[in-house]
């Protein structure tokens, strides 16, 4: 499983703004300038975080982002299920997918299982201990 561009940039933006939360609201270009992120690319990102109603948005002068709740409520694990759609390492693992007419058969597939919830495991191991965006932030 790799963790795609969208996820890790969801992660770096959530993070800006959890050190900027003091400063109101922040402009989509002030954050894409800290980040080394293109504009265009993080408003498809901000769009995603905003539906889910991790950021909330204000346009016009004085405008741009901030967080809807305190950084120790965002976990990273219910920000890459947001932003991967599926932590499973190949297709046929996928929640929803269809029995792979290989799988009575597959000699990778306990392989491919063991990993998936190896992933999933860490993943709860940090959000029952609280790993959240809050700990990257030095405020």
């Amino acid at each position: 499983m790799m963790v795609s561009t969208k996820g890790r940039y969801a992660l770096r933006v959530l993070i800006d703004l959890a050190e900027h939360q003091t400063d109101g609201y922040i402009p989509l270009k002030d954050t894409a300038a800290r980040q080394e992120i293109s504009e265009k690319y993080l408003e498809g990102i901000i769009k995603i975080l905003v539906k889910a109603k991790l950021l909330e948005g204000v346009r016009g002068k004085g405008g741009g982002y901030r967080l809807t709740k305190a950084p120790e409520q965002y976990t990273v694990g219910s920000i890459l299920r947001l932003t991967e759609n599926s932590m499973a390492p190949v297709a046929c693992l996928e929640p929803g997918s269809t029995d792979c007419p290989r799988m009575g058969s597959c000699k990778t597939l306990p392989l491919w299982q063991g990993l998936d919830k190896v992933v999933e495991r860490l993943i709860a191991r940090d959000e029952s201990r609280g790993a959240n965006v809050g700990d990257e932030v030095d405020l």
